[in-house]
């Protein structure tokens, strides 16, 4: 039913900025541009998801919630986008598992940069069903082509981490509901945190519940932070801080055979690291 993470959005005061940030971050060149109904979006493809900043663009209703969005929370990251090859389908099976979907509805963009037009239907999940994460299912019609990249650019993402209060709900939305593959549930007394991770379509959701806090188990969950991944890791460093980003050292990480750097700021509030696998 779903099939993996199409997209997810990262909404920013400014798209002009926001895009010429994440072109230095992610070592590519924006895919796709489009503006339409108060909101203007551009859009990276990767090798399995695309990212899609989300910026207010003149006035309106749209433009009016993202600038409230902004004031209220600063910019970040906001909604996921799963995919599916059958939109009918995955709209029956959450409907019967209680996700309250609204009805399917089609949509289509025109990329500024080539004139060329993309379409897809699409359906989103009831927020108070979600844990408050704006979640939506979508079917493209096609798929962006994938440009070729320098071993030092972010060539996909490897996980997306989300901040839970309630864990025993994750568990429920994403695995039973949503129909993620539930890859691990451990927790780690010396980390103060029970990680749980879900598998789909080549990348992992990280979701963490912090030990030893206090938590409201109604409180939503919340997209937190991102992990890159590139070829040749000291590359990436070496780029990133040629961009003038400021960038930890390169450490080994938590995943065997991994190592990691953390872009400390300049992201748009997206606890964001860098990361490379020696052996897959």
């Amino acid at each position: 039913m779903i099939s993996g993470l199409d997209h997810f959005v990262l909404v920013c005061p400014d798209i002009a900025m926001g895009t010429a940030i994440y072109e230095r971050l992610l070592g590519r060149s924006v895919d796709w541009r489009a503006s339409s109904g108060g909101a203007a979006t551009a859009l990276f493809r990767l090798g399995n998801t695309s990212l899609e900043l989300m910026a207010p663009d003149g006035e309106g209703t749209v433009a009016d919630r993202l600038r409230e969005i902004i004031s209220e929370e600063g910019p970040g990251l906001k909604s996921l986008a799963f995919g599916t090859d059958d939109i009918a389908l995955a709209h029956h099976k959450l409907t019967r598992r209680g996700l309250m979907p609204d009805e399917v509805a089609g949509g289509a963009s025109t990329n500024e940069i080539d004139g060329n037009t993309r379409k897809w239907s699409r359906f989103r999940c009831s927020d108070s069903q979600t844990a408050g994460v704006k979640t939506f299912v979508v079917s493209p019609e096609s798929s962006l082509p994938l440009a070729d990249a320098l071993a030092s650019s972010a060539k996909s993402l490897d996980h997306v981490v989300i901040n839970t209060p309630n864990p025993d709900r994750a568990l429920g939305l994403y695995g039973a509901r949503l129909g993620l593959d539930l890859a691990l549930d451990r927790t780690r007394e010396e980390w103060k945190t029970r990680f749980l991770f879900f598998r789909t379509g080549g990348l992992t959701f990280e979701v963490i519940h912090r030990l030893g806090e206090t938590h409201d188990p109604s409180a939503p969950d919340s997209i937190w932070g991102l992990t890159w991944e590139v070829d040749d890791l000291s590359a990436a460093h070496a780029r990133l801080t040629e961009a003038g980003f400021n960038v930890s050292e390169q450490r080994t990480g938590r995943k065997p055979g991994s190592t990691v750097f953390t872009v400390r700021d300049g992201t748009l509030g997206v606890p964001t690291l860098f990361i490379a696998h020696s052996s897959r």
